[in-house]
């Protein structure tokens, strides 16, 4: 293909901005789908957690084609945890499309990916979405853009970048706030007049890195990159650069270029393509094809450092093996390293036990997509809670912070503030957002946020909206406290009974309704007091021919509070894991057997 009829953007932006709304437009208004077709909205978020969650969690490509140009599209996730996905996407692109919420501006992933595409030196124009709120200030939101861009060290080129309004969920633009939008077509237009086509081929001899990795049941792996230099042929034979720089060879079995949300068989492919190969098994992500006489690597891809870490472990409790089909540690194991093989943001290290995996990831999200995914394939596994990577610099400890920023009414600043104190958060700016509401920045540990989020949302009454972003290494801040209130755990192994739980409710919180299995060691809710209290929830009434005052007592249960896998990864303590299956998670103590539960808090404590 002709390198001016090509295009390849990135669409960028925070969570919950409209990307992949806006790009369902974009492929409706092309063409790409016919009259009568029926097409799910999000159309881009094709995997079952991303529809049940509203997030992208893999960046995605497509391609539409405009006055005779093919547009590749990359649709980018939003949520800072996936932000190596991000960084990956920037290097098969010549331009990004920076998508802003017309009412909240400028956030923490907004930062994130503007900056790394400043740092490939990438151009960029900026969308304000979402014109159509009650609450939008578009102008104001175009200066937060325009200091963020200063502030970032942008030039003048890119402070002179055009600027779109839209309603993404209609399928409107316009670059004049005075003019309704009609269609995209401001939008297409700006993309073919502001973004370069790729740059001509730096070589006649093929070059181009591995950047993603999928699979097929058919052709089984597949390779996603973009051309950098030469062309690629299908059936050619070509060389595969390792990161140890060893050269193998493969062939290229399959060609294949995008067109909307297929893939199509090609004969050739030139520099500045994006392409996805078949045929080539052994290859990770960051290694380059090249082709059989003159292999030449390219650099390989850096991306940020992981900051937070997890214990993986095989189920060993009295249930395991009855729900799951992967129970063993080499079940375990194979998998996660599939995981890394395919995600450079995260890595998988063997601890002292056979039987126990630290995984290393961006944030708790991250890793909790993981085992998500994990248990709906069918794998059982104990997970431990979150806790930050740390490292030395002169003899001090070192630990990732973060840059917090909350939205939240003008009513729950004080309250906010107040509970964010004992996580050693810092307020660092507090700006009006206008209708009563207040923007609030913080710089606070990593280890701080874990278990946040549901106490922002109880004390904000759910109107508050929090992100939070990667901010450097500070020397250790000292101890944070944990969760004040402590466990309600089953002493023995049985089913929950009415009477029981009854009794029980008055001391706490419960996980549990009646009929459920439980064993000894397991967490059945959340005790009103700061220790731990072990109850038997398998007590039924006793039977006899006595009257009794309290016979005719109704036995009246508060519904159970449903743990899902985030709040259970953030609930739990340091000496409490997260068992999960296909069927069911749970919450129970480390350390199932009483007795060995208090010789360890015994242990803790002289130590301490």
């Amino acid at each position: 293909m002709n390198r001016e009829q090509l295009r390849n953007i990135a669409i960028v932006a925070h969570v919950d901005h409209g990307k992949t709304t806006i790009v369902d437009h974009m492929l409706r208004q092309a063409g790409t789908f016919r009259a009568n077709e029926h097409v799910a909205d999000r159309v881009m978020d094709s995997g079952d957690l991303e529809r049940e969650k509203g997030i992208t969690i893999l960046a995605k490509n497509t391609a539409v084609t405009y006055k005779g140009v093919k547009i590749n599209i990359l649709d980018t996730p939003g949520h800072a945890d996936f932000g190596g996905e991000v960084e990956r996407a920037l290097r098969l692109v010549d331009g990004v499309v920076l998508l802003v919420d017309s009412a909240e501006g400028p956030l923490p992933q907004t930062r994130f990916v503007l900056g790394k595409a400043l740092g490939l030196g990438l151009p960029a124009m900026v969308v304000v979405n979402k014109i159509d709120r009650q609450d939008a200030r578009p102008t104001e939101v175009l200066d937060d853009v325009y200091s963020l861009l200063i502030d970032l060290g942008a030039d003048e080129k890119l402070l002179e970048c055009p600027v779109i309004y839209a309603i993404g969920r209609e399928g409107k633009a316009t670059t004049d706030l005075s003019v309704p939008g009609e269609t995209l077509q401001p939008l297409f237009d700006a993309i073919l007049a502001n973004i370069p086509p790729p740059p001509p081929s730096t070589g006649e001899h093929l070059q181009m890195q591995v950047n993603n990795l999928d699979y097929d049941e058919f052709v089984g792996r597949l390779i996603i990159g973009r051309i950098t230099a030469g062309t690629i042929k299908q059936n050619a034979m070509v060389s595969v650069i390792r990161e140890d720089g060893k050269v193998e060879q493969g062939r290229v079995v399959k060609l294949y270029g995008f067109e909307g949300l297929k893939r199509v068989d090609i004969d050739e492919a030139g520099a500045g393509e994006v392409v996805m190969i078949a045929g080539i098994e052994n290859v990770s992500i960051g290694d380059t094809i090249a082709s059989l006489e003159h292999p030449v690597a390219l650099p390989r891809l850096h991306v940020d450092e992981p900051t937070m870490s997890m214990i993986f472990r095989v189920n060993d409790g009295p249930f395991a093996g009855k729900e799951g089909k992967y129970v063993t540690s080499r079940n375990l194991r194979d998998r996660l390293v599939r995981e890394a093989y395919r995600n450079p943001a995260i890595k998988v290290l063997d601890t002292e036990t056979p039987d126990a995996f630290q995984v290393i990831g961006r944030g708790e999200l991250q890793l909790a997509v993981i085992i998500e995914t994990m248990r709906r394939e069918g794998y059982e596994l104990t997970a431990s809670n979150p806790v930050p990577i740390t490292r030395e610099e002169n003899g001090d400890v070192m630990e990732p912070m973060e840059q917090l920023y909350c939205d939240v009414p003008e009513t729950s600043v004080g309250a906010v503030t107040e509970r964010l104190g004992p996580r050693k958060g810092r307020m660092i700016d507090m700006q009006p957002m206008g209708s009563g509401r207040m923007r609030l920045k913080f710089r606070i540990p990593a280890r701080g946020l874990v278990g946040f989020r549901n106490e922002f949302l109880t004390v904000t009454r759910g109107e508050g909206i929090m992100s939070h972003e990667f901010d450097g290494w500070e020397p250790w801040a000292g101890p944070i406290p944990k969760r004040q209130s402590g466990s309600i755990v089953a002493d023995r192994e049985g089913e929950t009974v009415a009477y029981a739980l009854f009794s029980i409710q008055e001391r706490g919180g419960l996980f549990f309704g009646p009929g459920v299995a439980v064993y000894n060691g397991m967490i059945i809710g959340e005790h009103n007091h700061p220790n731990d209290l072990e109850v038997n929830v398998s007590r039924e009434k006793k039977l006899t021919n006595m009257r009794a005052a309290g016979r005719d007592e109704n036995i009246i249960l508060t519904p159970p509070r449903e743990l899902t896998l985030e709040k259970a990864l953030e609930w739990i303590a340091e000496d409490e894991l997260v068992e999960v299956t296909p069927k069911s998670i749970r919450v129970r103590k480390r350390e199932l057997d009483p007795h060995a539960r208090y010789k360890a808090e015994r242990d803790r404590k002289r130590s301490a």
